[in-house]
Protein backbone atom coordinates (compact mmCIF):
# COMPACT_ATOMS: atom_id res chain seq x y z
CA UNK A 1 0.00 0.00 0.00
CA UNK A 2 2.89 2.41 1.11
CA UNK A 3 4.41 1.63 -1.73
CA UNK A 4 0.92 2.50 -4.57
CA UNK A 5 0.76 5.69 -2.47
CA UNK A 6 4.18 7.02 -3.15
CA UNK A 7 4.39 5.94 -7.02
CA UNK A 8 0.63 8.30 -6.71
CA UNK A 9 2.37 10.63 -5.13
CA UNK A 10 5.82 10.73 -7.69
CA UNK A 11 3.36 10.79 -10.65
CA UNK A 12 1.43 13.77 -9.37
CA UNK A 13 4.70 15.25 -9.02
CA UNK A 14 6.02 14.77 -12.53
CA UNK A 15 2.57 15.92 -13.88
CA UNK A 16 3.09 18.89 -11.90
CA UNK A 17 6.56 19.50 -13.40
CA UNK A 18 5.36 18.61 -16.88
CA UNK A 19 2.51 21.22 -16.73
CA UNK A 20 4.97 23.76 -15.82
CA UNK A 21 7.46 23.07 -18.07
CA UNK A 22 4.78 23.28 -21.04
CA UNK A 23 3.88 26.55 -19.42
CA UNK A 24 7.41 27.87 -19.39
CA UNK A 25 7.35 26.73 -22.98
CA UNK A 26 4.25 28.98 -24.26
CA UNK A 27 5.24 31.63 -22.26
CA UNK A 28 8.89 31.72 -24.04
CA UNK A 29 6.97 31.24 -27.69
CA UNK A 30 4.92 34.05 -26.71
CA UNK A 31 7.53 36.06 -25.77
CA UNK A 32 10.03 35.27 -28.87
CA UNK A 33 7.05 35.85 -31.05
CA UNK A 34 6.41 39.35 -29.63
CA UNK A 35 10.49 40.26 -30.69
CA UNK A 36 10.00 38.95 -33.91
CA UNK A 37 6.67 40.89 -34.72
CA UNK A 38 8.24 44.00 -33.34
CA UNK A 39 11.37 43.42 -35.43
CA UNK A 40 9.50 42.93 -38.38
CA UNK A 41 7.46 46.28 -37.74
CA UNK A 42 10.93 47.40 -37.36
CA UNK A 43 12.21 46.30 -40.60
CA UNK A 44 8.79 47.52 -42.53
CA UNK A 45 9.61 51.41 -41.19
CA UNK A 46 12.91 51.16 -42.61
CA UNK A 47 11.63 49.95 -45.66
CA UNK A 48 9.16 52.47 -45.51
CA UNK A 49 10.99 55.41 -45.33
CA UNK A 50 13.45 54.04 -47.63
CA UNK A 51 11.05 53.74 -50.25
CA UNK A 52 9.77 57.66 -49.83
CA UNK A 53 13.34 58.74 -49.59
CA UNK A 54 14.15 57.58 -52.89
CA UNK A 55 10.71 59.18 -54.35
CA UNK A 56 11.64 62.33 -52.61
CA UNK A 57 15.65 62.40 -54.03
CA UNK A 58 14.43 61.31 -57.49
CA UNK A 59 15.92 63.00 -60.52
CA UNK A 60 12.73 64.29 -62.30
CA UNK A 61 11.08 65.25 -59.22
CA UNK A 62 14.15 67.00 -58.32
CA UNK A 63 14.27 68.51 -61.65
CA UNK A 64 10.41 70.35 -61.87
CA UNK A 65 11.48 71.09 -58.39
CA UNK A 66 14.43 73.01 -59.49
CA UNK A 67 12.25 74.82 -62.74
CA UNK A 68 9.24 75.63 -60.72
CA UNK A 69 11.18 77.21 -57.42
CA UNK A 70 14.95 78.28 -59.19
CA UNK A 71 16.05 81.05 -62.01
CA UNK A 72 18.47 78.97 -62.91
CA UNK A 73 20.15 79.64 -66.31
CA UNK A 74 23.00 78.08 -67.84
CA UNK A 75 26.43 78.47 -67.89
CA UNK A 76 28.06 80.54 -70.30
CA UNK A 77 31.57 80.87 -71.37
CA UNK A 78 31.97 84.50 -69.88
CA UNK A 79 31.68 83.19 -66.52
CA UNK A 80 34.70 81.69 -66.94
CA UNK A 81 38.37 83.01 -66.42
CA UNK A 82 41.81 82.53 -66.11
CA UNK A 83 44.11 82.25 -63.09
CA UNK A 84 45.84 84.73 -64.47
CA UNK A 85 42.99 86.88 -64.06
CA UNK A 86 42.23 86.00 -60.49
CA UNK A 87 43.19 89.03 -57.71
CA UNK A 88 45.71 88.62 -55.50
CA UNK A 89 46.06 86.95 -52.10
CA UNK A 90 44.60 89.04 -48.99
CA UNK A 91 47.48 89.94 -46.69
CA UNK A 92 47.87 88.32 -43.42
CA UNK A 93 47.31 90.26 -40.53
CA UNK A 94 49.15 88.20 -38.27
CA UNK A 95 52.72 88.77 -37.92
CA UNK A 96 55.53 86.31 -39.19
CA UNK A 97 56.47 84.63 -35.77
CA UNK A 98 53.43 85.31 -33.79
CA UNK A 99 51.04 83.44 -32.16
CA UNK A 100 47.69 82.61 -33.72
CA UNK A 101 44.90 84.82 -32.75
CA UNK A 102 42.45 81.99 -33.07
CA UNK A 103 44.71 79.97 -30.93
CA UNK A 104 44.87 82.32 -28.55
CA UNK A 105 41.10 82.97 -28.04
CA UNK A 106 40.83 78.97 -27.60
CA UNK A 107 43.28 78.59 -24.82
CA UNK A 108 41.24 81.40 -22.60
CA UNK A 109 38.34 79.12 -23.03
CA UNK A 110 37.34 77.60 -19.72
CA UNK A 111 36.18 73.96 -20.65
CA UNK A 112 34.05 73.72 -17.67
CA UNK A 113 31.92 76.22 -18.70
CA UNK A 114 28.49 75.54 -19.98
CA UNK A 115 27.28 77.17 -23.21
CA UNK A 116 23.30 76.98 -24.18
CA UNK A 117 24.49 73.95 -26.47
CA UNK A 118 25.43 71.71 -23.92
CA UNK A 119 23.46 69.98 -21.57
CA UNK A 120 24.39 69.58 -18.26
CA UNK A 121 23.61 65.95 -16.66
CA UNK A 122 21.62 65.87 -13.56
CA UNK A 123 24.86 64.49 -11.59
CA UNK A 124 27.20 67.76 -12.62
CA UNK A 125 24.55 69.65 -11.58
CA UNK A 126 24.00 68.44 -7.92
CA UNK A 127 28.12 69.05 -7.46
Amino acid sequence: MAIAARRAEGGLTVRIVHLFVICALVFAAAYVYGIKMESTVRTEKVLRLRAEWSKLESPLRLQGLADRHLELKPVESSQYDSLKNLPERPPSFARPGAPDPIGAMLDTFDPNSITGSVSVKPQESAQ
